[in-house]
């Protein structure tokens, strides 16, 4: 794991496909979910707000919304915003940075 004054290399951008989600840790030990939503790379917490699963593992990104599977709330992945029950307490969002082909979460 490489850290810059870009924030923290997770990989390229050829590691996050389009439409799913991977996982990424930071140096504290902190589990992050990669979006890829239209060629946009975002960065969340990696567990569900509301039941602690893992929305990198088992998450399901339909768009720009990820659903939990299992309580089956749902997060606007751009803002961390709740969509749909249960889930209330909004994702912790981080800063996504493309440098020619590597991808830096800020923490």
């Amino acid at each position: 794991m490489t850290t810059t004054i870009n924030g923290i290399l997770v990989g390229t951008v050829q590691d996050f496909p389009e439409g799913e989600i991977r996982p990424a840790a930071m140096p504290d030990g902190t589990n992050l979910a990669i979006y890829n939503v239209g060629g946009t790379l975002y960065a969340t917490a990696d567990l569900c707000t509301h039941g602690e699963a893992s929305l990198s593992e088992e998450g399901i990104l339909t768009g720009n919304i990820v659903e939990c599977p299992w309580h089956f709330g749902t997060f606007d992945v751009t803002s961390g915003a709740p969509t749909g029950m249960p889930c209330t307490v909004p994702l912790k969002t981080f800063p996504v940075k493309v440098i020619e082909d590597s991808v830096y979460v800020e923490f």
